[in-house]
C-alpha cells in the first residue's frame, strides 16, 4: 500500500470512528429516553406527569432527528472509495494547500496523521464547494485568504 493510500485510509478510518461514536451516543440517549418513558408511573399530580412525558417525547423526537442525520452522513462516507484517485478534487480527495490540508468527506473537524493536521470537511461546506473540481496548481482566494493547491490524493 503506497503512502497516499495509507493517509487516505487513516483519514477515512478516523471519520468512520467519529460517526460511530456519534451514532452510539445518540442511540444511548434514545434508549435512556425510552426507559424513562416506560418507567415513569402516573403520579398524583397528573398535569406534572403529562408535562414530563411530553418533554421526554420531544427529546426522543430530537434524538431521532439526530440519528437520521448521522445515518445520512454515514451513507455519504460509505460512498468514498479510498483507492480511487482523481486528478481534480472530488468526494474522498485529500487536498494539500499552502494554507491547510483537507479531506473531502464529512464534517469531522481536525484530524491528525503523523503530526500533520487535516480538516475533514463535507463537500457541502463553503470551502468544500469551493474546492470541488479544482486541480493541482490552482490558486484560490477564499474569505480573503489566498492559497494554492499543491497535491491531491
Amino acid at each position: 500500500m503506497n503512502d497516499s493510500l495509507v493517509i487516505k485510509q487513516l483519514l477515512y478510518n478516523q471519520c468512520f470512528g467519529f460517526i460511530e461514536t456519534r451514532l452510539k451516543t445518540i442511540q444511548s440517549t434514545i434508549s435512556e429516553i425510552q426507559e424513562s418513558l416506560t418507567s415513569e408511573t402516573k403520579s398524583s399530580a397528573g398535569d406534572k406527569h403529562e408535562t414530563g412525558r411530553a418533554m421526554l417525547q420531544l427529546e426522543r423526537e430530537k434524538a431521532g432527528n439526530q440519528l437520521a442525520e448521522v445515518q445520512k452522513v454515514k451513507e455519504i462516507l460509505s460512498k468514498i472509495d479510498v483507492e480511487k484517485h482523481n486528478k481534480n478534487i472530488s468526494l474522498g480527495s485529500v487536498v494539500y494547500t499552502t494554507k491547510s490540508n483537507y479531506f473531502i468527506a464529512i464534517s469531522a473537524g481536525e484530524l491528525y496523521i503523523d503530526g500533520d493536521k487535516f480538516y475533514a470537511i463535507s463537500a457541502n461546506t463553503p470551502i468544500g464547494q469551493f474546492l470541488i473540481g479544482k486541480n493541482i496548481g490552482d490558486e484560490i482566494v477564499f474569505r480573503e485568504q489566498k492559497f494554492k493547491i499543491e497535491k491531491i490524493l
